[in-house]
């Protein structure tokens, strides 16, 4: 079973859209006629506290995170209003894929987490009426805006859980995105984000994925030839089948969107570049998980936030699949994250 097939696996909501109108963004640009789009799974009770936003991570959407809503889990729609967000650049929200001109491909505006994040408060707020939320987690860049959202709405976010992500990009990931950016524009059809379709692009996006296909997952995983538990023949079937086969269907913009969102991600811009202060906000009783062996976000620098954090404790995961742990192509692995979620949600806040 190949990601693409896992993540379709998991229970499917509805797509719907939220308008933004004429959207400022925070590089000072406006995004016009600006929309999000987003899933929810159970029902708002009438108190309007039972809600958990769940954004996503890079390359995704928000359906990629159904992957961890269903009865019984610690996303469960029988008791909980899940709202699942996307972010900017995804290709089902505002994007250069679906941007008119002046504004559209290699001319689409810059945009930051804090941007996603206002817009998915305004979501939040606007559209469903909503003034606390029970937790909010997400996976990579889903971390990054589970940290801008417990920093920036202190008081509204009573649980956080940031997922193998950190609050402000450091310099090895600032160093490894600007690669796998260059590996998309090297693509000799690329004509400066003016392509004549994102298939034309295919070669920059088989250099970009094979990039991944080195840092996603760790070494030991390559040494034990984990890739046969996913169903692959080889490690070549596996980089292939796995991340050239997720990237290939994808728009170059759209990711490089998203990367440079992640690139240029600090939560510390709330409280004019301290990073303690801004971590020294949060309210929220936090679990901070990392994967083990992950080599976008060892679990050294995570820990080195997290120490910054009030009432926080750091809940490390073991497994071979490195980054892409979230994604569970070892079942174990689902229950070891959604045993984290279900444990933090039974705490009293």
């Amino acid at each position: 079973m190949n990601g693409n097939e896992h993540f379709s696996a998991a229970v499917q909501g509805i797509t719907e859209k939220f308008e933004l109108g004429d959207f400022e963004l925070q590089q000072g640009a406006t995004l016009r006629g600006a929309w999000i789009s987003y899933r929810t799974h159970g029902k708002l009770n009438a108190a309007k506290d039972n809600a958990i936003l769940f954004p996503h991570m890079y390359s995704g959407s928000h359906k990629d995170m159904e992957l961890y809503v269903g009865p019984g889990r610690a996303c469960d729609p029988d008791k909980y209003f899940i709202i699942l967000p996307g972010q900017f650049g995804n290709g089902v929200s505002s994007s250069p894929s679906n941007t008119a001109a002046p504004y559209n491909q290699g001319a689409f505006p810059k945009v930051q987490i804090e941007d996603d994040v206002i817009a998915q408060h305004r979501l939040v707020t606007e559209q469903f009426g909503i003034s606390e939320l029970q937790l909010v987690t997400g996976w990579s860049m889903g971390a990054q805006q589970t940290y801008e959202w417990a920093i920036r709405f202190p008081n509204m976010v009573k649980r956080a859980a940031p997922i193998a992500g950190t609050a402000q990009c450091t310099p090895h990931d600032q160093l490894f995105i600007e690669c796998h950016m260059s590996q998309l524009r090297s693509d000799p059809n690329f004509d400066d984000g003016f392509y004549t379709a994102p298939h034309a692009c295919h070669i920059g996006l088989r250099r970009h994925a094979q990039v991944w296909g080195v840092m996603g997952c760790c070494t030991e995983f390559y040494k034990k030839e984990a890739w046969r538990d996913g169903g692959f023949s080889s490690m070549n079937d596996f980089v292939q089948g796995y991340y050239e086969n997720w990237f290939l269907p994808m728009d170059p913009n759209n990711l490089l969107t998203m990367a440079w969102k992640w690139q240029h991600g600090d939560s510390s811009r709330n409280t004019g570049g301290d990073l303690a202060a801004a971590l020294g906000r949060i309210r929220a009783k936090t679990f901070v998980i990392p994967f083990a062996d992950d080599m976008f976000f060892p679990v050294s620098d995570i820990e080195a936030e997290q120490k910054m954090i009030p009432n926080s404790e750091l809940r490390v995961i073991e497994s071979l699949w490195g980054h892409f742990t979230m994604i569970s192509m070892d079942p174990a692995d689902h229950q070891k994250i959604d045993d984290q979620l279900s444990e933090l949600l039974a705490i009293d806040v």
